[in-house]
């Protein structure tokens, strides 16, 4: 069916503990609201009400999945099999999140929607040969379940059906545990699982380097306020690749890193098995008008994107991204709430 002849909607999870409502366009978590300590259910994730302001490309990549590759290519190139690429160069001088037509901003198919106890849908998408620069084909789903009261998981599958091409998907929320419209996330505290992080050079390109983050405003490996040492981090903020590298394992899952919220007690826990997740703080979240006339300034949320590494495809030393025919490519998240 062709993008045309789907319409962008909204389709609601709802367990009786969590509600998560989640947009065709891209995969979109557009609201989820889990309980607080006083029992109420609050939005936690920052967006708009209705598909509209997506359509239109007012989100910074709110709530999306983003590819055919999430974060950057070093000025969108790469050679794969003796053949070079090139790719849209969507935020100079790299192409970033898949281009200027990622999987964030087409209509995915419905291929499966069940309500119940444990509520789940399935978005699926053929990405052909060629789009945005990217070689082969490429079919993708995406489904997300309410696995229990207070868990939402994603498993995201990709197949090349003809040629290797880089893939890593990755899903691209803001959160802020205290509510969308309370404000900045510098008093959340996070512990990350990761004693290294991949250090870029001033386009924020990984220089190849793995860093240990020991000593740096960058160690998050004991809870830590993402204020504290915000400020001793170059640029605007943290926007950061970290090595999943020390997380305990649960059912093929690792723990990539608990966030938490004092004023409403409530943690989010998130395993992965991706190899990176990219730590960003929203620093370039300038008064966009979300959900109930919400203005979401600087540090309004915090993204825990878990993916391959950046630019991998130029970086023989990082986990590989290539995928290739005959091969399956499979990222898995949990994302747990309870309350401290």
């Amino acid at each position: 069916m062709a993008d045309q002849a789907r319409q962008a909607e909204l389709f609601e999870l709802d367990n009786g503990t969590m509600r998560v409502k989640i947009a065709n366009l891209g995969c979109t978590i557009a609201s989820l609201s889990v309980p607080g300590k006083d029992g109420k259910l609050v939005d936690v994730v920052l967006g708009f009400d209705s598909v509209e302001p997506y359509l239109k490309g007012a989100a910074p990549f709110f709530g999306c999945i983003v590819g055919r590759v999430a974060n950057r290519i070093k000025e969108g190139k790469f050679t794969l099999d003796g053949v070079e690429h090139s790719l849209p160069i969507n935020k100079p001088p790299n192409s970033l999140h898949g281009g200027h037509k990622g999987f964030d901003k087409v209509i995915w198919e419905v291929a499966d929607y069940k309500k119940g106890e444990n509520p789940s849908i399935t978005f699926k998408y053929h990405s052909h040969d060629g789009e945005e620069g990217y070689p082969g084909d490429v079919s993708v789903t995406a489904t997300y379940t309410l696995t229990s009261s207070t868990t939402l998981r994603l498993d995201m599958e990709a197949v090349p059906e003809n040629k290797a091409t880089p893939i890593s998907l990755a899903q691209h929320t803001y959160w802020n545990l205290a509510g969308h419209d309370s404000g900045n996330i510098l008093n959340h505290s996070i512990q990350i699982w990761a004693n290294h992080i991949t250090p870029v050079d001033q386009n924020t390109i990984p220089t190849g380097e793995i860093m240990p983050v020991k000593g740096t405003a960058f160690d998050f490996t004991t809870e830590k306020k993402i204020g504290t040492s915000i400020h001793e981090v170059p640029g605007l903020g943290y926007d950061h690749n970290y090595v999943l590298d020390c997380g305990e394992e649960k059912s093929g899952l690792k723990h990539a890193a608990k966030l938490k919220d004092p004023s409403s007690s409530r943690v989010l826990d998130l395993w992965t098995n991706a190899p990176g997740m990219q730590f960003y703080t929203g620093n370039y979240v300038n008064g966009v008008v979300g959900k109930g006339d919400a203005a979401y300034g600087k540090h309004s949320g915090v993204c825990l994107e878990t993916q391959g590494f950046p630019n991998a495809i130029n970086q023989p030393n990082f986990p590989s991204v290539i995928v290739r025919p005959g091969e399956k490519y499979k990222h898995s998240m949990l994302f747990e709430f309870s309350l401290e």
